[in-house]
């Protein structure tokens, strides 16, 4: 069964798993490389807690790092902790860069994302001399942060927050996330989804900056 994308105007795209290459293991890895070993503790309310006050811009990357520190038992540098925190960061492919210029020609492209102030110093880094733009503004129409906006997926307001700004219908905006809770919470408001799983090339949802017009639906969530 195919899908047809005629009515989109908005594409809305996470960055971590979509348009930025991660590996969430990257970080218990690291841990126990520096002498961690209780990596239950990663699961515990307190530090889930702490984890998401960040994510939502509450504390601050000093208080953060100063916390979770403290809830992990971890004696190490603020240089070594940003260095582990960073770890699950891996790549902007040139591709996707190339890929969102191209769309905007025919889409107005947005980009959403749960991040975190030190995560963001990295993207922007990365961003900047690779890439040569100052910010993700410069590459998107309009790029929204959870720590900036203290909203986070699968939180509906951080949905209608973009869509109520610019004025979007859902039935015209596709939004493309790599976590299932998202997708639902987008689809509950009405957008149109694309589930990209684990290992999907995003690129190949694209032909010539637009959308392929003969999708399978069985991939749309």
């Amino acid at each position: 069964m195919k899908k047809f994308f005629s009515n989109i105007k908005n594409i809305i795209f996470d960055l971590g798993g979509v348009i930025i290459d991660i590996d969430n293991n990257q970080i218990v890895n690291h841990l126990k490389k520096n002498g961690f070993a209780n990596v239950e503790l990663l699961e515990s309310p307190d530090v889930k807690r702490t984890l998401r006050q960040f994510e939502c811009g509450i504390i601050s990357a000093e208080t953060f790092r100063k916390t979770l520190m403290n809830q992990l038992d971890l004696k190490i540098s603020t240089q070594k902790f940003d260095e582990i925190w960073n770890s699950m960061i891996l790549d902007i492919p040139q591709r996707r860069i190339d890929l969102v210029k191209k769309l905007k020609s025919h889409y107005h492209v947005y980009l959403m994302s749960n991040s975190n102030e030190i995560h963001y110093d990295l993207f922007i880094r990365d961003l900047q001399l690779r890439f040569g733009y100052r910010e993700f503004d410069s590459l998107f129409d309009k790029s929204f942060f959870s720590f900036d906006t203290h909203l986070a997926k699968p939180n509906p307001d951080f949905f209608t927050l973009i869509l109520d700004r610019y004025r979007m219908k859902p039935e015209e905006t596709l939004f493309i996330d790599d976590t299932p809770e998202n997708i639902i919470a987008a689809q509950k408001l009405g957008i149109i989804t694309y589930h990209n799983v684990t290992g999907a090339r995003v690129v190949d949802l694209f032909e010539n900056g637009k959308l392929k017009q003969d999708l399978d639906f069985n991939v749309i969530h």
